[in-house]
């Protein structure tokens, strides 16, 4: 059996969990309503605060779609209950952020500023302190939109391994290259 399949999920007091027609999954919670369609094949049953999923055979096919649609439906409910954040550095001379309502204004370098639109589950706000890297801070409770949100704010200017420049989840090492005078000795 699926070793994430197989997990039972624990449903919070403050969010409920509904099989409607057609095997779609309703999550509501204090932060929002996430929907989630599942294959006819995964069974899901609702008791006493626990979800559990269960597939009828050990195919191949069947295996893999229940370890999915599990991970799937954990992350909605830890999503309207918990939420997710993804804070971003920008490093480098002269990079700022700005956030007005569901526009982020970003220098990073170019001609001209990149003015990114969110989408409007996701939440941002930008600090500045003296002498630290500026921080692009985003908040939602769907961890796929908020995950791609963050990849495409980090496409626009990738860490180059040089001088380590550029938009970078915080935390994330950039591998550093030494650089064409390091051979010379």
């Amino acid at each position: 059996m699926s070793r994430v399949g197989k997990a039972p999920i624990q449903i919070p007091a403050n969010v409920s969990v509904e099989v409607a027609k057609g095997n779609q999954v309703v999550v509501k919670g204090p932060l929002g309503e996430m929907k989630q369609a599942v294959h006819p094949d995964i069974v899901i049953d609702i008791t006493e605060g626990v979800l559990t999923l269960s597939r009828p055979t050990d195919n191949p096919r069947h295996r893999a779609l229940h370890g999915l649609y599990r991970a799937l439906i954990f992350n909605m409910v830890k999503g309207v209950s918990e939420g997710y954040s993804i804070n971003m550095e920008l490093v480098g001379v002269g990079y700022r952020a700005e956030a007005r309502g569901q526009l982020l204004d970003i220098s990073v370098g170019f001609s001209h500023n990149i003015v990114f639109e969110l989408p409007a589950e996701i939440a941002v706000e930008t600090r500045t302190d003296k002498g630290k890297a500026p921080l692009v801070m985003l908040k939602s409770y769907d961890k796929q939109l908020i995950g791609q949100v963050a990849a495409k704010i980090r496409s626009f200017r990738k860490p180059e391994p040089y001088k380590g420049k550029g938009i970078r989840f915080q935390g994330e090492a950039v591998r550093r290259k030494a650089g064409k005078s390091a051979g010379k000795k």
